[in-house]
């Protein structure tokens, strides 16, 4: 086991980790500015889509705290971003929602040279300038006043957040181009899920990071951070750099949400790191899926009982197995960089498991490199001590029931 001194400098360690994947004011600020810009163009009263009030939200690891820096850094950051809008023509199909919301954009001369191919649910803006980012714009529709219900419910971290649920558009589904009623088009509860993450990471007498800050029209940069999202950060971070852009990488919802389950409200990062990667995979399930009709492995919307995380895993061998390889993975890696004596053994552990780059500017905003090398018995361990229970062998539970095992 860590000694209590072992733990605080590993999450010393840890915490700084989580600054460096943070993403930058100036990365915050030029996103922040950019969106609102295109909200404006959008709402502006010669629009056509003035007269249903949108609006533009920062959700997904932009809006809970945990979005981390590309790993190439000539790579652009994400900004997901939901545009709502209350209300729509009766006869509107998914095809049309999206539709108008790309020809107003294309009516503006810089945003149709910013304009990249449509995506299936979105409209992305790429911005190649010295903060390299895109905006991916989800057009939505939502009740009338629901700015009030979000305002009300990011104030009282309700999580009765049925009301905050939006429909969306999906160009595969195949009612995209014929059906009306909204009720029959895809739903989402993107707002709801973030009050959720809230609830799991918040902790008696921290007050480090606000959702209602974040949804604000102009949210200011929130530098401070919970546990819970650094060691989301740290895990995003770990599986980034293992898969280096494969498109079959463990998804950032998967990660978080299993993470947000398994934490139990730990203070020390580098303790709550350990646990939550030990706990994970118990929140994995098998469930009846009622279109294919026979069991899958279900990692469940916490907001919307009948949506599965993983529902590309059973047409997708290789997604499960990817998930199961990184995870085997991270616990390989996080044992045996606990296991390290000195903190120079301690820096090149880490920099295979988390990238040169962020380790160096970790160490180096943690103090003289010099000094930090010559720290050789402040962070040792006995040898052949494990942290994460006998990880890489046989003893792992890997849930046999749920799929192969590598």
């Amino acid at each position: 086991m860590l000694s209590i001194e072992q733990r605080k400098q590993f999450s010393d360690i840890l915490e700084e980790l989580g600054k460096t994947l943070d993403i930058t004011p100036a990365q915050h600020a030029a996103a922040v500015k950019s969106y609102e810009f295109v909200a404006g163009w959008l709402s502006d009263p010669s629009s056509p889509l003035s007269i249903y009030k949108p609006e533009i939200n920062p959700h997904g690891s932009f809006l809970i705290g945990t979005a981390t820096q590309p790993i190439h850094e000539e790579d652009e950051l994400d900004v997901d971003l939901v545009c709502r809008l209350q209300g729509k023509k009766a006869d509107w199909t998914q095809y049309d929602l999206k539709k108008i919301i790309g020809d107003r954009i294309k009516a503006h001369g810089t945003l149709e040279r910013l304009l990249r191919a449509e995506g299936r649910r979105c409209w992305t803006l790429g911005y190649a300038e010295s903060v390299k980012f895109h905006l991916d714009i989800l057009p939505a529709i939502v009740n009338s006043g629901y700015a009030i219900i979000l305002e009300k419910a990011f104030s009282s971290n309700n999580l009765d957040v049925e009301n905050l649920a939006i429909r969306i558009t999906d160009k595969q589904l195949p009612n995209y181009k014929t059906d009306t009623q909204i009720l029959r088009w895809l739903q989402s509860n993107p707002f709801g899920y973030a009050i959720w993450f809230e609830q799991m990471s918040k902790l008696d007498g921290y007050k480090l990071f606000s959702l209602r800050e974040s949804i604000k029209p102009i949210p200011s940069y929130q530098p401070n951070k919970l546990p819970l999202q650094r060691i989301v950060q740290v895990l995003k971070r770990h599986r980034d750099l293992m898969f280096n852009g494969d498109e079959h990488k463990p998804i950032s919802i998967i990660i978080t949400t299993l993470a947000a389950r398994a934490y139990r409200k730990q203070t020390d990062i580098a303790q709550g790191l350990v646990e939550v990667l030990n706990e994970m995979e118990r929140f994995i399930e098998e469930r009846l899926d009622p279109i294919l009709g026979r069991n899958v492995i279900w990692i469940g919307n916490p907001v919307n009982a009948f949506e599965n995380f993983a529902d590309k895993w059973p047409t997708c061998q290789i997604k499960q197995d990817n998930f199961y390889r990184w995870i085997r993975q991270a616990k390989l890696d996080v044992n045996r960089i606990y296991e390290q004596k000195g903190m120079h053994n301690i820096k090149n552990v880490m920099s295979e498991a988390f990238g040169s780059r962020e380790i160096e500017r970790t160490f180096s905003n943690m103090g003289d490199n010099t000094r930090i090398l010559r720290e050789t018995g402040n962070m040792s361990m006995a040898a052949g001590t494990g942290i994460i229970s006998s990880v890489g062998r046989s003893s792992i539970i890997h849930h046999n029931n749920f799929g192969k095992d590598e």
